[in-house]
């Protein structure tokens, strides 16, 4: 037989709903079963209705109860039958107001209206005639705990006191009968609805930065937190703020902004000070007043050994001790986060929070992001000075991604200079540490060699002065987190010059250019310098050609001119020629000038040829040349004026030496004439001992010029031969061995 049906009960939707009832089953006995459903009213009123499904534990009847009863009595029970047999459920009785669960509420709607400084609102809803009870439930949108109100006989309506201004909330709402008799109805479709807004009650927290432009201005950036939504009570349309100067007590600036941040540029005189409000619709927040001061400048108000440490993913707890100076001096600590970005960082998000003076650790969570770093700074404030102390800190990190991209390798003075571009932050992985350099020698095995540099975050340029000039490096770069080393950056080549300093080289020539003009213009220096390269000079250049009248033969036949005379068309003849040219007659034409000839008094004046014969001429020569006997041909008076010229000629040519530079000049006998220095014709015996002396009024035509030439004037000697008043070219012939005439 089928097992018993347990738990019947029935229900009407609503007051014009059907009764309809149901049951459990049991255990399936894998039969075939039909259920019966039987209700049983006043006035013996019966319903019954089957049901021939196998699997039946429901049914409706199809029929309403009024309530015009509403305390009659009820009684439902169920069967089942089968082949082996039937069982029958325990009944269950019930009242028209037991089983009718009434329809939920509907045409919800609210309406919020201004009672002095609460907001005020009216639920307002449709429901069923004889609902007797109603209770209400709402929240903010953003919250899970809903708030539970029962009204009796609302008659659809019900006032709320209690709501947030500019909040969002939601409302549901259900019906029952009776007090203590039927059931709830189910809730009410969610009416979502925002109460008004009202005046800001909270007030912004307000943070600056400060930093100088020039020597008298400087610039201010202003930033302000959003005040919360209980804060604002409102949609924030605009901030106000005030730039004031407290010296003079005049505001400088008021303006409006829909930011939550402000910059201007003001003097970096006077004491200033700023003040910033919300305002919504309904009216302005209370202003938040600070004095600009240097946040920084009390050194003894700087927190000691700050620390930032990795707490999870998204946190960082920042720890400090409290600075040395007297700790009540201290009204709050400020710890300040920004990300950390090479450049001008104005535009980046600031972050701050706000901590007691009895803490001395902060946990930092607000827009902190994993493998991303970050300046850290905590402030000391007091009432008006403050300190600081910075820190660089991230809450996860990894070895950098890539290295430093080398840009430029210059020389300056012997060393390089490395220029690199910074790497991206995205690719930084965390806070750097350290950059390394790397160079090896080119197309070498060897290790290379290294250079650490900590790293700074305006840092992007370093010497080197290890390298070897003239020789070609390889160099490149890596960077270094907290967890290890980044892969190199590119390379680049270079080989260093070496150069010396221009200037170094410059300076020192220019110095000894001026100094050696300055000595090569003095006349007596060069004098002394002609006179040390004349004694320089070679021995074949300076070595004198012996005088033929000096020798044994001329002495032992003085007058062998006169008795042995060439013929000249043999001599000529002797000199093979291919042709003999045109004879050019060559004519001297001499202006008259009679020039003074003077020599030292000194007894013992030298020959130029004793430097290199280590002789000189002796006495016994000198009287012989003096007393040799005139050529019997009288000199006509065109000739004897070339004398008197070659006269002047060879004293010029004779120095005196330069030990005894203001000797006396006087006049030469023929016969003392030296014969190295000048061309002097074969017969100057000839000429008188006692010529009138030569005037002095060409003394000033005197020429300074000192001769450099190789040859020496020696190495030219009178013609042997005489030739008359006139000389031609073929009577000249020159020897190219001795260079002589």
């Amino acid at each position: 037989a089928p097992e018993q049906p347990q738990n019947l009960s029935c229900i009407q939707r609503g007051e014009q709903g059907t009764v309809a009832c149901t049951w459990e089953r049991g255990q399936d006995t894998h039969l075939y079963t039909e259920y019966t459903l039987q209700l049983s009213g006043p006035k013996n009123l019966t319903w019954q209705k089957q049901c021939k499904d196998h699997y039946c534990d429901y049914l409706d009847f199809g029929i309403n109860l009024t309530p015009e009863s509403p305390e009659s009595n009820f009684t439902a029970k169920v069967t089942a039958v089968n082949r082996l047999g039937s069982s029958s459920s325990f009944p269950s009785t019930f009242t028209f107001l037991d089983i009718v669960r009434p329809l939920p509420p509907w045409d919800i709607r609210i309406k919020f209206q201004k009672a002095s400084s609460v907001s005020r609102c009216t639920l307002y809803w449709r429901d069923e005639a004889l609902v007797l009870l109603n209770r209400l439930r709402y929240r903010p949108s953003n919250s899970r705990h809903w708030n539970m109100v029962n009204v009796t006989e609302a008659k659809g309506r019900h006032d709320l006191l209690d709501l947030k201004p500019f909040t969002e909330y939601e409302f549901q709402i259900s019906s029952k009968l009776h007090l203590y008799k039927g059931s709830w109805s189910d809730w009410s479709e969610t009416l979502r609805a925002q109460t008004p807004e009202e005046e800001p009650t909270g007030m912004l927290d307000v943070w600056y930065m400060k930093r100088h432009i020039d020597y008298s201005r400087q610039r201010i950036s202003l930033f302000w937190k959003n005040l919360s939504v209980s804060e604002a009570r409102g949609k924030i349309l605009h901030y106000q703020v005030t730039l004031q100067e407290l010296t003079g007590g005049k505001v400088m600036t008021q303006n409006i902004t829909g930011h939550t941040s402000w910059t201007t540029v003001i003097s970096r005189t006077g004491n200033w000070a700023v003040a910033v409000s919300a305002a919504n619709s309904k009216g302005s927040s209370l202003p938040t007043r600070i004095n600009i001061m240097n946040l920084c400048e009390a050194g003894l108000l700087a927190p000691r050994q700050v620390s930032a440490n990795s707490e999870s993913m998204g946190n960082i707890l920042v720890t400090w001790q409290p600075p040395r100076k007297d700790l009540s001096a201290v009204q709050e600590y400020v710890v300040e986060w920004r990300q950390l970005h090479p450049g001008d960082d104005t535009q980046i998000p600031l972050n701050w929070l706000r901590s007691p003076p009895y803490n001395v650790s902060a946990l930092i969570s607000e827009n902190i992001k994993p493998y991303t770093c970050y300046e850290i700074r905590v402030y000391a404030l007091s009432e008006d000075q403050g300190g600081c102390s910075s820190i660089l800190g991230n809450s996860k990190h990894k070895a950098p991604l890539s290295g430093p991209h080398i840009n430029a390798i210059t020389e300056e003075k012997g060393s390089i200079l490395i220029s690199w571009n910074s790497i991206p932050v995205q690719e930084q992985m965390g806070c750097l540490l350290h950059y390394r350099i790397y160079w090896k020698e080119r197309d070498s095995n060897s290790q290379p060699q290294l250079c650490e540099i900590p790293y700074r975050v305006s840092q992007n340029s370093h010497p080197i002065n290890s390298l070897q000039p003239r020789v070609t490096y390889v160099l490149w770069m890596t960077a270094l987190t907290a967890a290890g080393e980044s892969s190199q950056g590119n390379e680049r080549e270079f080989c260093l010059q070496g150069k010396a300093n221009w200037m170094a080289f410059v300076a020192p020539s220019i110095c000894i250019a001026i100094i050696m003009v300055g000595i090569f213009s003095m006349h007596s220096f060069q004098q002394k310098l002609f006179a040390l390269l004349a004694a320089l000079r070679p021995q074949w250049c300076s070595r004198e050609i012996p005088d033929p009248a000096n020798s044994t033969c001329a002495k032992k036949y003085p007058i062998a001119e006169e008795k042995t005379q060439l013929p000249l068309d043999r001599l000529l003849i002797d000199w093979p020629m291919p042709e003999d040219p045109e004879p050019l007659v060559i004519s001297e034409v001499l202006h008259q000038v009679t020039p003074v000839v003077r020599r030292p008094h000194c007894s013992n004046w030298p020959q130029r040829g004793k430097g290199t014969q280590g002789h000189q001429a002796s006495e016994k020569d000198m009287m012989h040349s003096a007393s040799s006997p005139p050529l019997p041909r009288a000199l006509p008076a065109e000739s004897r004026q070339l004398v008197d010229l070659y006269k002047v000629l060879e004293s010029r040519g004779s120095y005196p030496k330069p030990e005894n530079p203001a000797s006396p000049w006087t006049v030469l006998p023929a016969g003392n004439l030296p014969t190295h220095d000048g061309y002097l014709p074969s017969n100057i015996d000839d000429l008188p001992s006692h010529e009138v002396p030569l005037t002095d009024s060409l003394e000033e035509l005197e020429p300074q010029h000192i001769s450099l030439s190789v040859f020496p004037s020696s190495s030219l000697h009178p013609l042997t031969f005489s030739c008359g008043d006139k000389l031609t070219l073929d009577q000249l012939k020159m020897r190219c061995d001795s260079l002589m005439l």
